[in-house]
C-alpha cells in the first residue's frame, strides 16, 4: 500500500532568518512523515518586513525577508517558499489569502506534476486555508486551527469572519488544538472537527524533587516564561507580581525566553518597578534550548489571554516544573483538567498571580 501524499501549506514555518517560527507546524509535518505519509511543504512567504520594523528603520528585517532561499530541505522534508505581496497586516490580514492565491496556485500545479498529492493540509484558515480554497478548489482540504483564526481574525470584522467561515466550509476536516478551539470552529461552521493536542519531548531523567522542609526566601528561585513578547502574553503582569514579591523574596529572579515588540517596554517597566536586576530577557532560543531553560526553573509563569492551547505549559510540566496560566482560557483549562500540574489565576490580576507564585514557592511538596 502506497503512502498518502500530503501537500502542507503554511504561513508560519521555519525560515533561514528565523528557524523557530512555526516550528510546531514543522514538527507536525515530521510526525506525519514518520507515521507513513509522504510530505511536501509550501510556505506562504511575504518578502516584506513587519510594518513595525519599517517604522523603526530595521534594514536587517527587510534583508532577512528578501534573502530567504526559494527552496530548502528541513530534516529530510522538501520545503518551497512561495513569495507573494500584500498590504500591511494590521488592516488587511483577512485578505492575504486572496493575495497569495495566484502564486500558490502556480506552486501547487508545479508540485502536482512531480508529486501528485492527494490531500492539502493548511495551517490556519487565514491566509493558508483561504488561499488553498481559491487556488485549488478541487483539492481535498484539511485545516489546522491553532487559535488565531477564531480568537483574533474572525473577530476583526464581518468580512474577516466570512473569510474564516468560507475556509472552514470548504475543508473536509478542521483539526483543533483544544476542545475550546473546536467549539469555536463549530460555531463558525466547520463541517467536522477533531482535537489534536500538541505534545513535547521528555527529559532524559526525571527532575529531582525539591528538598522538604521550610523554604528560605533568600535562596535562589527562578520564574521562567517562554513566549513571544506581545501584549496578550501579559508579561507585564509577571513584572508587577515580581515587584510585589521582591521585598519578601530577595532570591527571586525571572528569566524570559522569547522576543518581540514588547521587549523595550518590558525593560523600561522593570526599571521603573526597581526589579531590572532580577530580570533576564534571554531572547529567542532554539526549541530544545528553550525547554532546557524552562526545566531549570522553579515555576513556569505565563498568564496569557486568548490562549487556545499553550504548549509552553506542557513542555514545562513534562520536565517536572509546575506552571501558572489563566482561568477561563481554552488551553490552560483543558491542560489543568488532565492533572494538577497547572495552577490557574484570574487574568490581568498581578496580585492573584503573586499570591499563586508565593504559595507554590512555599510548598515544595506541591512543586
Amino acid at each position: 500500500m502506497s503512502a498518502v501524499r500530503v501537500a502542507i501549506v503554511a504561513e508560519y514555518y521555519p525560515r533561514a532568518a528565523d528557524p523557530v517560527l512555526g516550528v510546531w507546524a514543522h514538527r507536525q509535518a515530521l510526525a506525519a512523515r514518520d507515521a507513513g505519509a509522504d510530505v511536501r511543504v509550501l510556505v506562504l512567504h511575504r518578502p516584506l518586513p513587519p510594518l513595525a520594523a519599517v517604522k523603526r528603520g530595521d534594514v536587517g528585517a527587510l534583508r532577512a525577508a528578501l534573502r530567504q532561499p526559494p527552496r530548502a530541505t528541513l530534516d529530510g522534508i522538501e520545503v518551497r517558499y512561495v513569495p507573494y505581496l500584500s498590504p500591511p497586516r494590521p488592516w488587511s490580514y483577512a485578505t492575504w489569502g486572496a493575495w497569495a492565491a495566484p502564486a500558490l496556485g502556480r506552486a501547487l500545479r508545479e508540485l502536482r506534476a512531480t508529486f501528485p498529492f492527494e490531500l492539502v493540509h493548511a495551517h490556519y484558515a487565514v491566509p493558508a486555508g483561504d488561499a488553498v480554497r481559491r487556488a485549488a478548489p478541487d483539492a481535498p482540504l484539511v485545516v489546522s486551527v491553532h487559535g488565531g483564526d477564531v480568537l483574533a481574525t474572525a473577530r476583526r470584522s464581518a468580512y474577516a469572519r466570512r473569510v474564516v467561515t468560507r475556509a472552514f466550509a470548504h475543508a473536509r476536516l478542521v483539526l483543533c488544538n483544544s476542545a475550546g478551539t473546536a467549539a469555536r470552529c463549530d460555531a463558525l461552521g466547520a463541517p467536522a472537527t477533531t482535537v489534536v493536542h500538541l505534545g513535547t519531548d521528555l527529559p532524559a531523567a526525571p527532575r529531582p524533587a525539591p528538598p522538604p522542609g521550610p523554604v528560605d526566601p533568600a535562596a535562589p528561585a527562578t520564574l521562567v516564561t517562554v513566549g513571544h513578547l506581545v501584549p496578550r502574553k501579559r508579561h507585564v503582569d509577571v513584572l508587577e507580581a515580581l515587584a510585589r514579591l521582591a521585598p519578601r523574596w530577595p532570591g527571586l529572579r525571572w528569566e524570559v525566553v522569547g522576543d518581540g515588540p514588547e521587549r523595550e517596554r518590558l525593560r523600561a517597566r522593570a526599571a521603573a518597578l526597581g526589579v531590572a536586576d532580577r530580570v533576564a530577557l534571554r531572547g529567542q532560543l532554539p526549541p530544545a534550548a528553550a525547554r532546557e531553560r524552562a526545566w531549570r526553573g522553579d515555576l513556569l509563569v505565563l498568564p496569557s489571554v486568548d490562549e487556545a492551547f499553550g504548549v509552553a505549559y506542557v513542555e514545562a510540566m513534562a520536565g517536572g516544573v509546575p506552571a501558572i496560566g489563566c482561568a477561563g482560557e481554552d488551553g490552560p483549562e483543558e491542560i489543568a483538567a488532565a492533572g494538577d500540574g497547572l495552577v490557574r489565576v484570574p487574568p490581568r490580576d498581578p496580585a492573584a498571580l503573586a499570591d499563586a507564585i508565593e504559595r507554590l514557592l512555599r510548598d515544595p511538596g506541591r512543586r
